[in-house]
């Protein structure tokens, strides 16, 4: 069922996505007197799902969920028409119009598409604002995983600053993308009231937190672990826990906060196979497995306690803890579309930087890219409309920027080509566009393969 919502909210966003950039290119295009032959959702090699003809252009929806098109008449494109192109050019043709129309018909998808990611990201915030924890509200400091500890924090630290960014919001993306994009090389964090400053070798931990198959848990907030609810009829609850409790040991060792109590109970599950995005793809399950443990605490009214609990083949012993206050800015609607507009601006400039890291050798490729299964999981097993509405402006920004590459088959790459005729005043022949249109599609192919095939080795590694 998990697997089924991540599919369905990654097969909706970008079927929305694919449509709106096609539409991109369809409106300058009729606009400018071209004929559209094609309009379709995904590709159809050999057949397709669905197609139906309104005056000069079939509508419909391939099988091969690799994207979309639209085939416009007279313009060399990844349809390799070549029988068109032979033909004398036709006043309704893509190669017929001058340059500057073709242009505009070019840029049309990816305008859609940056238009699109701003105006998503400001909705999210009109409707739901911006919820954060304020560090101010971490009373007992944070804790710190395994990676943070290598980086040099310690249990209770309260960070001040990371580079020249403050730390006024708790959340560890700052701390990623100040040391992976905006090169940090040393973070202030106050320390049993001393302020103390760490070094960071920036080459170092920009390698560790880009790697996308690492475990990128730096910190979390400490809290202590007082039931806020309990799941009716599962384990907790048939053991006498109640809201209230709170939790202090399991099987006598000591757990005085959540993170500390969470993973005492990880030590006690069973060792299973766990199971990817990617597996779950194919269908494959695990058997489930479960043990009980004794867990220890402190009723509400101040009396001690130990009960047996079993818990569940992924530690769970259902209940819901008490977390931070958190605070939600609220924005007007010109205001959140303004700030939509600086958070996405913001995310692209994050992303050119990643890339241009990637180029250079300082991030790996083999880390950073991901497939249809590693964006999938992005989306959650929780159908949550304010996440799927800003993945999706997430989606819409990046698929922006790579259409933009000049790349040969993406609009960046005929966008490329076209700025080279108006500069020059000659245009490349079509035996030339039909050479780098194919090398580019065997390119583009070749990055879906690889990104996907990333997918499949790490879960299956």
């Amino acid at each position: 069922m998990e697997f089924l919502v991540m599919a369905g909210q990654l097969i909706l966003s970008l079927s929305i996505l694919i449509v709106l950039h096609e539409f991109g290119h369809f409106l300058p295009a009729r606009l400018f007197n071209t004929r559209v032959e094609k309009f379709y959702l995904f590709f159809d090699p050999w057949f397709s799902l669905f197609k139906k003809r309104i005056g000069e252009t079939e509508y419909g929806i391939g099988w091969l969920p690799l994207g979309g098109y639209v085939k416009i008449s007279g313009m060399i494109d990844e349809s390799m028409d070549k029988e068109q192109m032979k033909q004398p050019p036709q006043p309704w043709e893509f190669r017929s119009k001058p340059a500057w129309q073709r242009l505009i018909i070019m840029l049309g998808g990816v305008t859609v598409n940056f238009i699109l990611g701003f105006l998503l990201y400001g909705m999210v915030f009109w409707i739901w604002g911006q919820e954060y924890l304020p560090t101010a509200n971490v009373k007992d400091g944070l804790y710190a995983d395994s990676l943070g500890i290598e980086l040099g924090l310690q249990n209770g630290d309260e960070i001040i600053s990371v580079g020249d960014a403050p730390f006024d919001k708790f959340n560890q993306g700052i701390i990623i993308r100040e040391i992976v994009i905006n090169g940090a090389e040393e973070m202030r964090v106050r320390r049993e009231g001393q302020e103390v400053t760490i070094s960071i070798d920036n080459d170092r931990w920009t390698k560790i937190l880009s790697s996308s198959t690492g475990d990128k848990s730096l910190i979390s907030p400490r809290q202590p672990t007082i039931v806020q609810a309990v799941d009716e009829g599962k384990a907790a609850e048939k053991a006498g826990i109640a809201v209230g409790d709170r939790l202090t040991s399991v099987n006598g060792e000591a757990t005085p906060y959540f993170q500390d109590f969470r993973k005492e109970l990880m030590a006690y599950v069973p060792e299973q196979e766990k199971v990817s995005f990617f597996q779950r793809l194919f269908g494959k399950k695990v058997e489930e497995k479960t043990t009980t443990v004794k867990i220890g605490g402190q009723r509400a009214s101040g009396s001690a306690f130990e009960v047996p609990v079993e818990l569940s083949s992924n530690g769970r012993i259902w209940i819901a803890v008490e977390t931070f206050e958190t605070e939600t800015e609220e924005f007007g609607f010109g205001e959140a579309m303004g700030k939509g507009v600086t958070e996405g601006w913001s995310f692209l400039v994050v992303q050119i930087k990643a890339f241009g890291k990637m180029f250079s050798g300082k991030i790996k490729a083999s880390d950073s890219l991901g497939g249809f299964g590693s964006i999938g999981s992005m989306f959650g097993s929780l159908w949550n409309w304010q996440n799927f509405w800003r993945m999706t402006a997430i989606l819409s920004l990046i698929l922006g920027f790579m259409n933009l590459l000049p790349i040969p088959a993406l609009d960046g790459g005929h966008v490329m080509f076209l700025l080279y005729e108006i500069v020059t005043g000659r245009k490349p022949s079509d035996r030339f566009m039909e050479i780098a249109t194919m090398i580019g599609f065997v390119i583009l192919i070749s990055l879906v393969l690889y990104a996907n095939g990333l997918d499949i080795f790490r879960a299956f590694k």
